[in-house]
């Protein structure tokens, strides 16, 4: 993932297991930090009424954001045709 994409307040998904804090692949979170000049993010895991249960840095490789909206296609992307 490209660091320079992720935003504040972006709502990303883990996509990977963190059983020490009882995180697991697939939960959501949002971005509330930038940390180490974008190498890593806070995320903030909140339940249905807006209560946090976990807050903690991420890297960009543990979580993918999550679009509500549909993707425009990449430019630069090339089919490879073997």
């Amino acid at each position: 993932m490209l660091t320079s994409s992720v935003k504040l307040l972006d709502v990303v998904a883990l996509t990977i297991d963190l059983p020490q804090d009882n995180l697991w692949r697939g939960q959501v979170g949002t971005v509330v930090e930038i940390l180490a000049n974008g190498q890593a993010f806070e995320v903030e895991f909140s339940d249905r009424n807006g209560r946090t249960y976990e807050s903690l840095g991420l890297t960009p490789e543990e979580f993918m954001i999550l679009h509500f909206e549909p993707a425009l296609p990449n430019p630069k992307s090339q089919l490879v045709t073997a």
